[in-house]
């Protein structure tokens, strides 16, 4: 049998072949192998002796393939933690962002009534409407999505976490069928990757994260933003939007804002210090 240092090694340097560049960090072989054992990767780099059984063995070097191919950590584990929670995972919905935590935080931020009814539009994994039913335990959330596939995905992550009661999930095109009138927060990471972007992504995120998600439908950055502003009117005199919003966007998301009946009130930057969640009221 391989011993856990033995496969670390082997893992390392498939790692160091990884036809894409940069490669994976050699520190996730022991996330992953330490995933199959049930240990931390403190321990598993304490146990470079111990043998691994040739199933657990197999799996591990079955993960690194995968890994080494491309496929997000994220995707392989079937789980990533967002704003200290962990929410499953996979193929069909966008791998929640350290950034996208930065949207939650500015609606903790802002005046709500009591009992707020709160839109999101692009519920994907379920991250940002199933946090905001967490820690506003008043709310109550409508998530809304395309795409059948991430609403299940969305359905598994309110039930884990205990807010099916609170997350009413619905397909439909941003908020079609939906009273906008009765809503006191609008809040969306909408896709706003413009397509001409595709071909300087990293191929973690291009070749396997959905592109429905990515990429608005005909290909501009802002063209979903710009469609969700226009079609918004309805919402009541200051009701505020927060967006997740791109590099280098700011200035043609506060144009479409104006023709669109919004003010621009902040734009709060993300760890890099890039614009990343424009807050907006309804005049």
């Amino acid at each position: 049998m391989a011993t856990i240092g033995e496969l670390l090694l082997r893992g390392k340097a498939r790692f160091a072949a990884a036809a894409f560049a940069p490669p994976p960090a050699s520190r996730e072989t022991a996330l992953l192998l330490g995933r199959v054992l049930g240990l931390s990767e403190a321990q598993i780099l304490a146990r470079d002796e111990r043998p691994v059984e040739p199933a657990d063995a197999a799996l591990y070097q079955a993960w690194i393939e995968r890994r080494a191919g491309g496929e997000p950590v994220a995707y392989i584990l079937g789980e990533r933690e967002f704003y200290g929670r962990v929410f499953q995972v996979d193929s069909r919905v966008l791998i929640p962002r350290p950034e996208t935590e930065h949207l939650i935080e500015q609606v903790l931020a802002i005046p709500l009534p009591p009992r707020p009814r709160i839109l999101e539009v692009g519920a994907g994994s379920g991250c940002i409407a199933v946090t905001l039913a967490c820690e506003l335990t008043a709310a109550r959330l409508i998530a809304t999505d395309l795409s059948a596939g991430a609403l299940a995905v969305a359905r598994g992550n309110a039930a884990r976490l205990g807010a099916t009661d609170r997350v009413a999930l619905v397909r439909t095109d941003l908020f079609d069928g939906i009273r906008l009138e009765t809503i006191d927060l609008l809040v969306s990471n909408p896709p706003y990757v413009d397509r001409t972007e595709a071909a300087e992504m990293s191929p973690e995120v291009c070749n396997f994260e959905p592109h429905l998600a990515l990429f608005p439908p005909g290909g501009g950055g802002l063209e979903t933003i710009s469609r969700l502003l226009d079609s918004a009117a309805a919402l009541r005199h200051g009701v505020r939007v927060l967006l997740e919003i791109g590099r280098g966007q700011l200035e043609a998301v506060e144009s479409s804002a104006r023709a669109a009946g919004f003010d621009l009130l902040a734009a709060h930057p993300d760890y890099a210090g890039i614009p990343r969640v424009a807050v907006l009221s309804r005049l």
